[in-house]
């Protein structure tokens, strides 16, 4: 008789639930609703939250609409819509710089924990640890001996202190034991370019794989704990000569604390229906994201461990932004 009784009561949970999260969806029909976005127009952040936006928009009855603040690594747009009404009608797009700013930066008005829920995922990636063709090294285990018999000579070229490029090798050099020379840009592509050129030995690039075929460097490894499908012949750092050694990112959509749960939930599953979608999934690939579908509940354990993971790299790689 109880059980009975417990089931009844998880059916009519269940049943109100639903019920509140279609009341939750059908407030937002006809209202607008603002993706921040932490980085600026036509980079990864951007192009893969505008492939969601329209398909999300119409499923929702709302429309969607993208807000880039860039600006001091994503905590701009990220202090935004920590301070924003818990309405469902602002949200983040953001990746694991999300967490790892929680390290990085010193002083911060927001707590990228406990002031936000995690919505939906997308995507995961990892990065490519690529060098110059002139560094003797062809592999991971052979560019640590280079540089522990050539300290302080080798040289790598990052898009500025605190970016996923710099922390992601100054985290190899700390568990490696290494003495790497930082040379900091103004971008993604200059670093690129010195290594190209030959003026850098080598650099971790955030981006996709163009430069596979690229003759002048040599993509030596991919930074993820498992190979990537798009480098599938790539062996991953861990594997190569660091082992333990992980770096990569995922992203997603994030609300301010205190969102109405179904709306989340509304919001989640219409996220994870669109990444069934072939042209969603073509749309990702392009920017060489491997899907990934959380729930809510998920999402949050993901944060919370990634939080302590980068918190680790950190700490390790003597990071800090004041």
């Amino acid at each position: 008789m109880k059980r009975t009784k417990l089931v009844q009561a998880a059916v009519i949970g269940m049943a109100l639930f639903s019920l509140a999260t279609l009341a939750t969806a059908q407030s937002l029909v006809g209202k607008t609703i603002k993706v921040v976005v932490t980085f600026p127009a036509g980079g990864v952040n951007d192009l893969v939250t505008r492939s969601f936006t329209t398909e999300l928009g119409q499923a929702l009855g709302t429309t969607v609409i993208v807000e880039n603040r860039a600006g001091a690594g994503g905590t701009i747009a990220t202090a935004i819509v920590a301070k924003a009404a818990p309405d469902g009608q602002t949200l983040l797009f953001n990746a694991a710089a999300h967490t790892i700013n929680g390290s990085l930066y010193q002083k911060l008005s927001y707590d990228p924990i406990k002031d936000f829920v995690g919505v939906a995922t997308v995507g995961t990636s990892s990065y490519q640890l690529i060098t110059s063709v002139d560094l003797p090294a062809k592999n991971v285990a052979e560019l640590i001996a280079y540089a522990k018999a050539n300290p302080g000579k080798l040289n790598y070229t990052t898009a500025g202190v605190g970016s996923a490029s710099h922390l992601s090798i100054a985290y190899l050099a700390g568990l490696a034991g290494i003495d790497l020379v930082h040379v900091p840009t103004k971008g993604m592509a200059i670093a690129a370019n010195e290594v190209v050129a030959g003026r850098s030995q080598m650099m971790i690039f955030a981006g996709g794989t163009q430069y596979a075929k690229e003759p002048r460097v040599r993509v030596m490894a991919v930074t993820s704990m498992k190979r990537s499908k798009f480098l599938p012949d790539t062996p991953t750092i861990n594997e190569s000569g660091m082992p333990g050694y992980d770096f990569d990112t995922w992203y997603g959509f994030l609300a301010p604390a205190g969102t109405p749960r179904p709306f989340v939930a509304r919001i989640n599953a219409e996220i994870n229906r669109l990444l069934k979608e072939p042209v969603i999934l073509d749309r990702l690939a392009k920017q060489n994201l491997e899907p990934l579908s959380m729930s809510p509940e998920q999402f949050d354990q993901l944060l919370r461990e990634n939080f302590k993971k980068m918190a680790k790299v950190v700490a390790i790689s003597g990071a800090k932004i004041d």
